[in-house]
């Protein structure tokens, strides 16, 4: 029975492999000329509803015949599982030039003549990092206009079959698959390949890649973009090489195209910070064996006769000061003159960065004919969800035609709904983030009371003070915190933002992304806010040490400083996000891929055809690029927001990003389907956001250097306070220390045992001593050095910002070479246009009666020639 089985099986390929006869990687119809631009797959399962799924189907799948499109059917016995139906849509040239001039696609119409760039002199010594020309530039440069139906003969059409690229053709199908209509539900109007998605009508909806992306198509006709693409850019060894973004472009478009732009020129910058801030750690690493205040905590004559305070109540002991003799020795790392000049160059790093984003960002709007496209021309494109959603109707200024709109009342329900649940959410991120300061100061006491009485822990009680290892476990408790409540948030955003109804793809985009970001934003960076800001600044003093909720005392500062554990968190979120994005990204698409392909690798070739292997491929998604910029731009406020703290956050950044482009541009050309083109000419709404990150950056370090790090308290110091002129640093950690008489400890606080009867201990403060007329109380010192704080952090934000403000002016936005480019290109399509114009108005002249009336046309368009000239 069971050879009889594998016979029939036998047969039945064979079958398939004779009627058959085109290769698996074909990406045409079955009569080999006409392409394959979309494929819907579905699977005819006999449930409730099949049925209405078929109507649906059914009247779909008319209406978009009717709209011109051409469709061919394979059948589930031609699958490789023999379940799946394929609808295959190819667009005739008539559909293709009709929807081009709706969706005012350019075309050529002239090779440009404008001579190019000026030969680079260090074209030499970066030809190692150059790609080969065909494939930085695979096609010509052409001057571009709006393509229009009535001036066909004016472009430069040699095939009609290759005149639009596939990336244009699959734009354009896409365009008519969300806005054909397929029936009546309800008494409301249905329409969109999204709700027959979602409704389970059809499985999947996507173009096809043009071959398999490790070998190149056997079809001549097909260019085998994808396997250069992966061969020259997407594959790890390829790292140090540029990206051919113009074949990027040519083959999924624009929109991803910029995004690929955005983040290999933020690579490159951050090689700038990267650099600096490795100079800044090794200036700390080498100066560790000069630094006065770890010598004299470590020093046995001074440190070791120092005793602190203890860092509970009841349970923990008197302890002395050289304990902390490692984790002082390591703060000297992060905290040194050095961070001061870090931060000011963060600041400017900044500034440049956004600037010369700016001018590369122009080029490439010149370069890929986005010059003239404008936001408006999206914006008059309404989404479909809108159009099924708003029952009422009403005129558009702007088109004078009815559309549907959104009554105000609505509209303000659902925005006070959305901001009410955005701040429930946030609320819920903050007592999360409360959650675990109550967690840091629960535990440390139990962590200070074991390192004190346990003796095993002796030999490492230097290096993982209480407050370190308080900080390292609350940071690893908080980044899976982070990670479970993202998932969360991911889901919450877009249910407000579809609740919300946006009208626009571009409006639900940049409302998605303000929320999500407002998420991410307090989720990542709250914990680092805690520690830089909080942290150690509301202890109180002995005696009269301030609670958290009358139960906790709060935590203080290692004596060395807060610093050290802000880098602790700050390494520990910033690099575990780091990984576990990558393994979101690359390994989990690459497991579900394998997972659904394990089958299929055993068939035979040909019996595998493109559209089923591009199927069990993962989807990109509408939002797939969104998550891109999101992370990238969290990432971007921990190298700035909190670069003081960490000079080596750049260089962790840059590794990132050099593996992160390499991975996004690996699973996309090898473990997604692939995406719809789409057209933009700016990174959007996220280039308001690193702005606005760029002013808060200098806010952030100005107080960390001020408030976190020791600098000022040491320069107050060194000028006003020191008194051995040969040593000026010699007894700083004294000075920084109050005292405090054992005696006038409440019973609350005292501990249990004080076994060398000692009479007083030290805590880290500026306070008067007990034998002082105003004991406890701050001390002249304390409000010297809050004043020069005050003063430093004014003297810094207006010294960065001046210079930021002046040399963002002094940048101009769009190079002079690229604005000359620009009117030179605009002069000259105006030319060809109306010479076009004239030359059938003289048709016009010789063939009609009415002379008089066509020579005053003739010369009022060659008075608007000339106009154009003078303009």
């Amino acid at each position: 029975q069971q050879s009889g089985r594998k016979y029939n099986l036998f047969l039945k390929r064979r079958l398939r492999i004779d009627k058959r006869h085109q290769s698996k990687d074909s990406i045409f119809f079955r009569d080999g000329v006409r392409r394959i631009d979309f494929v819907l797959s579905y699977v005819d399962d006999l449930n409730k509803e099949w049925e209405k799924k078929l109507e649906r189907r059914k009247e779909f799948e008319s209406n978009l015949q009717k709209a011109g499109l051409e469709l061919e059917t394979e059948d589930k016995k031609e699958s490789e599982d023999g379940k799946i139906f394929f609808v295959k849509i190819h667009a005739p040239w008539d559909v293709l030039i009709t929807y081009a001039e709706v969706l005012n696609i350019k075309v050529p119409i002239k090779e440009n003549d404008i001579p190019s760039m000026v030969e680079n002199p260090l074209d030499c010594v970066l030809f190692p990092i150059r790609l080969p020309e065909k494939v930085m530039h695979p096609e010509p440069d052409y001057f571009t206009a709006p393509f229009s139906k009535d001036k066909q003969e004016l472009y430069l059409i040699n095939d009609e079959s290759t005149f639009f690229s596939p990336s244009m053709r699959n734009r354009i199908v896409n365009y008519i698959l969300t806005r054909c209509p397929y029936g009546t539900e309800e008494g409301k109007k249905k329409f969109g390949i999204k709700r027959l998605l979602n409704n389970g009508t059809y499985t999947a909806a996507y173009p096809l890649h043009d071959c398999q992306y490790w070998k190149k198509a056997s079809d001549p006709n097909c260019d085998s973009e994808r396997y250069t693409l992966y061969m020259e850019w997407a594959r790890f060894l390829r790292f140090y090489k540029e990206q051919p973004l113009d074949l990027i472009r040519k083959y999924y478009g624009e929109k991803i195209g910029i995004y690929f732009a955005w983040l290999g020129f933020y690579t490159e910058m951050l090689f700038l910070a990267a650099v600096v801030g490795l100079i800044c750690f090794l200036y700390g690493l080498f100066t560790m064996d000069e630094n006065m205040s770890s010598k004299e905590i470590c020093d046995p004559a001074i440190g070791g006769e120092i005793i602190m305070c203890p860092l509970c109540d009841r349970e923990c002991e008197y302890w002395r000061l050289n304990t902390t003799c490692e984790s002082s020795q390591y703060s000297h790392l992060f905290d040194n003159v050095a961070t001061l000049f870090f931060a000011i160059f963060m600041g400017i790093w900044v500034t440049l960065f956004l600037e010369f984003w700016k001018r590369r960002q122009a080029r490439l709007k010149y370069e890929w004919d986005l010059v003239d496209f404008e936001e408006e021309q999206q914006q008059l494109q309404l989404r479909p969800e809108y159009e099924a959603k708003c029952t009422q109707k009403k005129r558009n200024p702007v088109t004078q035609e009815m559309e549907p709109y959104l009554p105000l009342t609505s509209q303000a329900v659902r925005f006070c709904v959305s901001g009410a649940t955005v701040l429930f959410w946030v609320s819920l991120i903050i007592a999360s983030m409360i959650a675990v300061i109550v967690y840091r100061l629960a535990v440390y006491a139990a962590f200070a009371s074991l390192m004190e009485n346990t003796q095993t822990l002796q030999p490492i009680s230097g290096l993982l003070t209480p407050q370190l290892a308080t900080s390292v476990t609350a940071s690893c408790l908080n980044f899976v915190i982070i990670m479970i409540l993202n998932f969360f948030y991911e889901r919450i955003a877009i249910w407000i933002t579809d609740m919300e109804i946006p009208r626009t793809h571009m409006e639900y985009e940049n409302r998605l992304t303000m929320k999500m970001f407002l998420f991410q934003f307090v989720n990542y960076y709250s914990s680092c806010f805690y520690v830089a800001f909080f942290k150690g600044k509301f202890v109180g003093y002995p005696g009269a040490y301030t609670y958290m909720f009358n139960r906790w005392r709060n935590e203080e500062c290692d004596p060395a400083g807060c610093l050290i554990e802000l880098t602790t968190q700050l390494t520990i979120v910033m690099a575990g996000k780091q990984i576990w994005g990558n393994i979101q990204e690359a390994i989990v698409p690459w497991i579900c891929n394998w997972w659904g392909r394990r089958k299929a690798r055993n068939n035979p070739e040909n019996l595998y055809s493109r559209w089923e292997q591009d199927h069990d491929l993962q989807t990109f998604g509408a939002l797939g690029l969104f998550y891109e910029y999101l992370e990238m731009v969290i990432q971007f406020g921990f190298i700035t927001l909190f670069v003081a703290s960490f000079p080596l956050a750049p260089l962790l950044a840059l590794m990132n990003n050099i593996l992160e482009i390499r991975v996004d541009s690996w699973k996309l050309t090898t473990q997604y389907r692939r995406p719809v083109a789409a057209k933009a000419h700016s990174i959007g709404v996220w280039q308001e956001i690193l702005n606005g990150m760029a002013i808060l950056s200098v806010v952030t370090n100005a107080f960390i250097v001020a408030f976190t790090s020791d600098m000022i308290p040491r320069l107050v110091y060194y000028y006003a306070y020191s008194e051995n002129e040969d040593s000026p640093m010699s007894g700083y950690i004294n000075n920084s220390l109050s005292v405090f008489l054992i005696s006038d400890f409440p019973e609350k606080n005292e501990p249990k045992e004080n076994p060398e009867n000692f009479v007083i201990c030290r805590y880290r403060d500026y306070r008067y001593p007990p034998d002082h007329e105003r004991k406890y109380l701050h001390s002249m010192q304390f409000w010297h050095i809050l004043a020069a704080k005050l003063a430093f952090i004014i003297i810094m934000e207006h010294v960065v910002f001046i210079v930021k403000f002046f040399v963002a002016w002094m940048i101009p936005d769009v190079p002079a070479d690229v604005k000359a480019k620009i009117k030179r290109e605009k002069y000259l399509t105006q030319k060809i246009l109306h010479e076009y114009e004239l030359e059938k108005l003289k048709e016009r002249l010789q063939c009609q009666d009415d002379k008089q009336a066509t020579e005053k046309e003739f010369i009022a368009t060659e008075g608007r020639m000339e106009l154009s000239r003078a303009m």
